[in-house]
């Protein structure tokens, strides 16, 4: 049975430590999940993700895996686990933000959502049961709850019909999961998504319902799409005053460090985002002094590591020059030195949390810290 466990919370702050059990293996939180939209992180091998950035779980794509590979082969390979080989825990996106992002080439209706294939072209209808389906054969440990990812700016009317439509989704897709059974001899765990906008309102009532669900893990969803930070953390902020403090809440695709550390102070336990792989392989890097544009001249004789101060063994090894080097000369090496940094400097900043918050200096240190991995170097 997969279980959340609160551990201890933060005197200065609403910062928490957690575990996540799961049949794959315990999360401490509050993690950072890599994503592995089609069954990899880009550029990274399997074993470099478990024995040098040490991640403990990572995400998959429900959209993606079902169009390539499909799931005639991911069912015959015995599921994700097995055909990516990685033993740790997984979590699956149901594939409502992919559909969000393709407005041009899908229509959102009761029934579900009707999209186009950005491969090619060709017809598909993803609803609450087919999804639901979909992710028992790709057989992450926790998938998601089919939803609808709302615009920003958006109008309230559209963001109310929306969230009610979500929450009905859920209905269904909780209705179908209930009705069947694993397939791959291990437990996996729904969770449902909160959504509203940033209307304060909208976003109580969704957290109520969802509330009332009594899932193990709570998603907040329909953030960083494009509203200013500071709405963000206020909408992150009022989902967290009400969602269950025994559960364990997931703020989806955010996002930057700063955002990272300022969420995990509301009391968020989950991140993911495609940000530290995809700005690596532009040669944008965070670093515990602050973000490196590593393509720009003045990096080119400085032969100090990417990052003294990394647990990362790569980023303590190869010098700015060498780096900057790389990626002028158009090596595939560059993007797998920056992207295994960018990846452990995210898993520091967790990891680093969690130990401040079980010793109590968690809101001095993040105080000390923010200003710092900000600034442009």
């Amino acid at each position: 049975m997969i279980k959340f466990e609160l551990k201890k919370t933060d005197t200065g702050s609403s910062a928490r430590a957690g575990e996540l059990h799961t049949s794959h293996g315990t999360i401490e939180t509050p993690i950072f999940m890599p994503v592995g939209t089609r069954a990899t992180v880009k550029t990274i091998h399997q074993r470099e993700l478990k024995e040098d950035i040490e991640a403990q779980i990572i995400l998959g794509n429900t959209y993606h895996l079902y169009l390539r590979p499909g799931m005639e082969v991911m069912q015959g390979a015995g599921g994700l686990h097995k055909f990516m080989n990685w033993q740790g825990p997984i979590l699956t996106d149901s594939g409502g933000y992919q559909v969000y992002s393709l407005s041009q080439r899908r229509k959102i209706k009761e029934e579900g959502a009707t999209f186009q294939s950005h491969i090619d072209g060709s017809r598909h209808l993803f609803t609450p049961e087919n999804v639901m389906d979909i992710q028992r054969r790709i057989g992450a440990d926790i998938i998601m709850a089919f939803d609808e990812c709302t615009p920003y700016p958006c109008d309230k009317n559209y963001a109310r019909n929306s969230m009610h439509m979500t929450h009905r989704w859920l209905d269904r897709y909780i209705q179908a999961f209930n009705g069947s059974e694993t397939l791959y001899g291990y437990d996996q765990t729904l969770a449902p998504i909160v959504q509203g906008s940033t209307y304060e309102d909208l976003r109580k009532q969704s957290c109520e319902y969802i509330a009332s669900k009594s899932a193990t893990i709570n998603a907040i969803g329909g953030l960083s799409v494009g509203e200013p930070h500071e709405e963000m953390y206020a909408m992150t902020d009022v989902c967290t005053s009400i969602l269950p403090n025994d559960k364990a809440r997931y703020l989806m695709g955010v996002g930057l460090p700063e955002n990272i550390l300022e969420c995990i102070a509301l009391g968020i336990d989950m991140f993911d985002c495609v940000l530290p792989s995809r700005n690596a392989r532009h040669g944008l890097l965070y670093t515990s002094e602050g973000v490196i544009h590593i393509k720009n001249e003045k990096w080119k004789n400085d032969f100090t590591a990417i990052d003294k101060a990394s647990t990362i063994a790569t980023s303590r090894e190869h010098s700015k020059s060498y780096l900057r080097h790389l990626f002028h000369v158009k090596e595939i090496l560059a993007s797998q030195i920056a992207t295994l940094h960018n990846l452990g400097f995210y898993l520091w900043l967790v990891k680093e949390s969690r130990r401040r918050i079980i010793d109590g200096s968690f809101s001095s240190w993040k105080a000390e810290l923010l200003p710092r991995i900000k600034q442009k170097l």
